[in-house]
Order: structure tokens, then sequence, then C-alpha cells
């Protein structure tokens, strides 16, 4: 726009925001020195300025505004864009993780009081920058590992697992170098306290039967970090995939256990007399028969010693079924650090929807105040202070609102970290930017096709029913087994010692017709494996959309928050300039109301921008996974 200058960046250290509508306002602001502070550079005279041109857009002669006194009137302050006001300046650090898992070695930082942010990608405002210079622009000012206890970038590593060592199917090559990712130091992750009240009842059967034993009574706050330390330790669906991983193992051990013979031995004792003996006693032409007491025990062992490759087909079954399952704890992981983070950032917005549905309602009780005193002065009208009782309640109404969606947003969040019934969680973490993403789209994706667990979970699935083809088509072929025995005989009280025998001989068989049901069961898993190819490539198709998807967006929400930042400061100064109109009689009610809602939907816009950049670079993360950023 002609005759407005716009100079803004939101690090701290580096922010200043000088905003010039009119040209008179213009020839002013050169002579300006910006001052620096830990949040943003501001301007200890705006004030004054910025108050005495506005007295140019005033008649000189006195107005009927005269007629009140300044302690009739609400006294105005133009705030500072200090980091008080806006928590969101500032940037977490990201230099470690917790877990070993999820770094971003080096995002951030500033060189010197001023210079400007560089992002890589297109700025509105500061332009394009190379991603070479965008990591110069950005160095290492913030705090140490010891203090990086809170934000996604330096928690995420903490739910992940070891990676499964599946088999990789590379893609196709695209004729580039892709730039190798350094090698970071993590920070333990004992490093994350929880309270002993957060953990809840091992009991996983109990349930409360009392309504005091459900009564909310505790605000607890806790940072991102301990949250995902929570799903690590108290998630349900994560204890699911575990305790599916330990079954796919016992199956394996099952499988396995094919490899070695097996041993059985028996033994038995017995005593009785023949019934003919018996008979014959009776009818007088045998003597009578004493009862005999025998034993008798017997030891095999059988081996299979070939078995047309259905063993091996078995084993390997399980063991790529115990990599399937390493590979769904890993995607659960993420899942829920991904899950969490969101539910995270959507309580963090609900508290500031309800902050600014605060200020809202502080505003608009301000313009009451201001027309009910123009009305008695008898410069006002009623219709001014009707209206300004309506933009009140309307305000109320939002606020009342805003709240609900609060006490939502936690329940949601208790719910899934499963805390104790009587906790109620609370954001402890300021809403402020969780990091910067440093690669470049083409890296993020060629890491995303390397570690994203649900691809090479298409690739174990392939190998599974690749080894049930084989074991059914090994029914058809022959089995030989090794048997072997030996055997004892004692009849008790017959004057002879034990006796014993032994066996030893191989078994053969061989299936001659089934009626085609092997070649039917292998044709099944045959057609298994082209399902799994054929989800590897739409797998591989959806990871790529996510990742241009997420890119974009944390991108996008960058670049709003640089437009955000400035357009508060914009909506502050315009709501100071329509009452101080008001107050002076040039200004109507109705501007001062539509100042109000531009600055309550600037506030939202602001945080919704930090947010929603947080929410895209979670998700980014999720695409690409915290393993490719832990090597």
């Amino acid at each position: 726009m002609k005759g407005q200058y716009l100079f803004y960046s939101f690090l701290p250290g580096v922010t200043a925001a000088v905003l010039t509508t009119q040209t008179a306002l213009a020839t002013t602001v050169n002579g300006i020195p910006i001052a620096s502070s830990s949040g943003v550079l501001t301007f200890p005279d705006s004030q004054t300025w910025l108050g005495a041109n506005i007295n140019t857009q005033m008649p000189d002669s006195k107005s009927p505004g005269d007629l009140l006194s300044e302690s009739q009137l609400t006294r105005l302050e133009l705030h500072s864009s200090s980091s008080k006001n806006n928590p969101a300046i500032s940037i977490q650090p990201t230099a470690t993780g917790i877990g070993n898992k999820f770094p971003v070695p080096n995002l951030l930082g500033v060189r010197g009081s001023t210079t400007l942010l560089g992002v890589h990608g297109c700025s509105a405002i500061s332009g394009c920058l190379p991603p070479s210079r965008s990591r110069n622009l950005i160095a290492g000012s913030y705090p140490s590992a010891s203090n990086t206890n809170s934000g996604l970038v330096n928690t995420a590593g903490i739910l992940t697992f070891p990676s499964p060592q599946t088999e990789y199917v590379a893609p196709a090559t695209t004729g580039e170098n892709i730039t190798p990712v350094e090698k970071v130091e993590f920070a333990p992750t004992n490093g994350v306290e929880i309270p002993d009240y957060l953990t809840p009842s091992p009991n996983l059967l109990q349930f409360p039967t009392k309504p005091e034993e459900v009564r909310l009574e505790t605000n607890q706050p806790i940072s991102l970090a301990q949250a995902l330390e929570l799903a690590r330790r108290n998630n349900r669906d994560l204890q699911v995939s575990i305790l599916e991983l330990e079954r796919a193992q016992a199956a394996l051990r099952q499988e396995q256990a094919a490899l070695l013979p097996n041993l059985g031995l028996t033994a038995d004792v017995s005593r009785g007399r023949s019934a003919g003996d018996q008979l014959g006693f009776k009818r007088g032409q045998r003597p009578e028969p004493e009862a005999n007491t025998n034993f008798t025990g017997e030891a095999q062992l059988s081996y299979d010693l070939f078995t047309s490759g259905r063993r091996q087909a078995t084993i390997k079954q399980a063991e790529e079924q115990v990599r399937l399952s390493e590979l769904a704890v890993e995607r659960q992981s993420e899942e829920i650090r991904l899950n969490v983070a969101t539910e995270y950032y959507n309580l963090q917005q609900a508290d500031e929807r309800v902050r600014i549905a605060q200020s809202a309602v502080e505003n608009s009780q301000a313009s009451l105040r201001d027309a009910q005193a123009l009305e008695r002065a008898g410069v006002g009208t009623r219709f001014d202070v009707l209206q300004s009782q309506v933009n009140l309640a309307n305000s109320q109404q939002e606020l009342t609102n805003a709240r609900s969606q609060q006490e939502i947003a936690r329940r949601i969040l208790a719910t899934r970290l499963s805390v104790p019934q009587s906790i109620n969680l609370t954001a402890a973490d300021p809403v402020q930017l969780a990091g910067l993403w440093n690669k470049d789209l083409e890296t993020s994706i060629i890491l995303a096709f390397q570690n994203r667990p649900e691809l090479q979970q298409q690739l174990a699935q392939r190998n599974i029913s690749e080894q049930q083809r084989r074991g059914a088509l090994a029914a058809l072929g022959p089995q030989v087994s090794f048997i072997a025995s030996y055997n004892l005989l004692d009849q008790f009280d017959d004057g002879v010692s034990v006796t014993d025998g032994y066996s030893v001989g191989v078994r053969a068989s061989l299936n001659l017709y089934d009626g085609g049901a092997a070649r039917a069961r292998a044709a099944q898993a045959q057609t298994n494996v082209a399902i799994a190819e054929t989800l590897f490539s739409e797998q591989r198709n959806q990871i790529r959309f996510q990742v241009e998807q997420a890119f974009s967006t944390q991108r996008a929400s960058l670049e709003n928050v640089q437009t955000a930042n400035a357009a508060l400061e914009q909506a502050r100064e315009a709501l100071r300039l329509a009452r101080l109109r008001f107050q002076a009689g040039v200004g109507t009610q109705t501007d001062v109301i539509n100042s109000e809602n531009d600055l309550t939907r600037a506030e939202g816009n602001r945080i919704t921008a930090i947010l929603d950049y947080n929410r895209a670079l979670a998700q980014l993360q999720r695409a690409v996974t915290t393993r490719a950023l832990a090597e």
C-alpha cells in the first residue's frame, strides 16, 4: 500500500513493528529509536508520538467532548509489544530431545540484534531466502539442553522404540544428493519428572463406585514434555501394542521349537489278574490265580529330518510377524506423540480463547462505561448505550462458550494420558513456536520414505504372505522323520530282572492327492503378496502427500504468524484511535465496537497462526518420524 511501510520480524530480540498509514505519521517514524527487550523490540515513546500525530486529525477548537472531565472516561494506554502481551514471540529451544530420539540441531537463535528472521522458504515480508542463508541467520542464542523440558521437538523421542531391521526396498533414485543429517547429543530420558499422583492405579479392572471418586479435585499444570512422558507410561493403545509384540515373540519361540527334537517319557505300573484264569478257577479246572504287578516304561525321540521347507517357512513367518509388531509399536508411539501434541496445542488454544474472550468482555465494559458517561454528560445517545450493552452481552456469551471448550479440551487430554479420575490437567507451557524445520521438502520426503514404519509394515506383510505360500506348497512335498524308542518291562515277584528293548527308524510320508487344497492356499497367499505390494505403492504416495501437506502448512503458518503479530499491533492502535475519537465526539460507538471486534479477531488469528504452525510442525515430524531426525 502506498504510504505504508512495514518492517516486522518475530524472533526474540529482533522484532520491530513500525506501521504508518498517514503521510504525517510516516515522516515522524524516522527519528524514533528502537529499544530491545527480551521478547520484542518496542518503541519507548510510541504513545507520545502517536498521540501527537493523532491530534492533527482533530479540530483545534474545543469539541463537545470537552464537557467531560478526564476522570469520567476510561484512561487508555497503548501496551508495548512485549513478550508478556505476546507470549508467542519467543521460540522454544530445540537442541536436544528426550529419549535420544527427537532432536533438531541448531534450529534457533539470531545473529545480532538487528538481523531479520531467517526462514527457509518464501515470506511475504522478508522474501525468499536460500537454505544456507536461513541456517546462517539462525544461531544458538537459546537455553542449553538442561533447560529444554518442553516442546514437541524436545520430547518426541520418549515414545520411540528401537528400529526393527525389516528389509528396506529403496525408492527410485531422484538423481539428487541428499544432505546428511548431523549427529547430535541427547538429553537423558529421566530429565522429565512426573508426580506420583499422576500415575493411575495398576489395577486395570478397577472402576469408581462413588461420586467423590470421580470428582475433579486437582488442576495439575503439565508441560508438553510431561504429557508425552505420561503417554509413554499410561496410554492404553500403546500398552496394547506392546502386549501384541510380546505375544508375537512368544509365537516365534513356539515355531523355533521345531528346530529341536521332541523327547517323551512314559511309565506305567499296574496290578491285576486275568479274568480267564479266574473263570477257570471257579470251574475247578485251574488253581487259584495270583495277581501280577507289572512295570513298563518307554522313552521316545522324534525329529523331522525334512519337511520340504515347511519348518523354515513357519519360522520366517513368525519372525516377520514379530517385526510387524515392532513396527506397529513404533507407529503407535508416533501416532500417540502426534495426538498428544495436537491435543496439548488444542488445550493451549482453548486457554487463549478464554483469555481473549475475557479481554473482549473487559473492552466491552470499558466501551459501555464511556457510552454511559457521554449520555450523562448530554453528548451521547441512548442508542450508543444500547449498542454497548448488546456488544457486552455477546462477549459474555463467547466467554461462556470458550470456558466450556476449555473444560472439554482438558478432559480430552486427561483421557489420552489415562491420569487418575480426580485429576484435571492444564497447560503449563506458554503459547510459542515449537521450533523451525531446517530441511527442504525433497530431503524431508526421502527421509519419510526411508523411515516411515508404515512402508516397512507393508514389506513385512508381503514377506509373511510369501512364507505362507511356501508353507502351503510344502504340504505337497515329502516329509521325513527320525523316530527312536527305548522301553523297559518288569513283572514283580517273578524272579526275573528288568528287560529292555529299543527301536530306531525313519518314517517318510507323501501326500499324493488332497483335492487341490494346498495349491489353493498357496494361490491365496500369492494374492496377499500382490495386495501388500499394491498397498506399499499407495502408502508411499500417501506419505509423500502428508509430507508435502505438512511442509506447506507449516511454511504458510509461519508467514501467518508474522502477519498476525503486525495485525495485532494495528488493531490495538485502531481501537485506541476509535476510543479517542468517540470520547472527543468526532467518532461513533459503532467504530469503537468494530475496532473491539477487530482486536479480538486479530488476537485470535495470532494464536491460531502460532498453534496451526505447531500442529503443522508436529504433523511434519510425524510424517518424517523421530527416528529419521535422530540419525
